[in-house]
């Protein structure tokens, strides 16, 4: 069984080495793809420099398109989903993700922060299917056709898809995890419009999965 680790990143460049240094180490993870998608800084030569394989978009296409192009560089049986802007991940994290798709509990798993920060832990908790952290087993997103036109609404696609083709699912705690919010990113009124943004593709998305035929 071969596990692929993928971490889409756009303009990472200051958080991206631990990520996929850390991910790179775990005795699970067979191997880490970074794709950078489109990024204008540092990002992809960073993540070279970690030893991982990096795929480098030369225009932005948005989440679901790196994170399609990273699944379709694998041969992986279980595909991990990471955020390249984590902030305290540890390898327990990555167990708790992992082991439960391994030992055939379940096709897939979702992770939600806890104990890390309260802006970040209070969205989860408002909307854990918004998370960027899960392990899913390979043929799911080989039968979701569209996975590289959804944006910032490819988390939703995939809860949604999941849902309605009744396929199991696990949330997971990933406690004193979290990530660097877009408003400090861009500043706030960039990461503001941003987030409103990422909203309305989620929006869009909320019907727009299909059931495997």
């Amino acid at each position: 069984m071969k596990i692929t680790a993928v971490i889409p990143a756009y303009n990472e460049e200051k958080t991206i080495k631990e990520v996929a240094s850390i991910v790179n180490e775990h005795r699970l993870v067979d191997e880490v793809i970074v794709v950078s998608d489109g990024s204008t800084d540092n990002t992809a030569k960073v993540a070279t420099k970690v030893g991982v394989k990096v795929i480098d978009l030369p225009t932005n296409k948005g989440k679901g398109a790196a994170m399609k192009a990273g699944v379709e560089e694998s041969q992986a049986d279980i595909v991990l989903f990471l955020d390249a802007d984590l902030l305290g991940l540890k390898k327990e994290h990555i167990d708790r993700l992992l082991i439960p798709v391994i030992n055939g509990d379940v096709e897939t798993t979702i992770g939600i922060f806890a104990e890390g920060r309260m802006f970040t832990d209070l969205a989860q908790k408002i909307a854990p299917f918004l998370s960027g952290q899960r392990a899913v087993r390979r043929r799911i997103l080989d039968n979701i056709p569209d996975l590289d036109v959804t944006r910032f609404g490819v988390e939703m696609a995939l809860t949604q898809y999941i849902k309605v083709n009744n396929i199991s699912l696990k949330e997971v705690v990933l406690e004193d995890l979290s990530h660097v919010m877009k408003e400090e990113k861009r500043g706030f009124v960039k990461g503001f419009m941003s987030r409103l943004k990422m909203y309305w593709e989620v929006l869009k998305n909320f019907s727009s999965t299909r059931k495997v035929r």
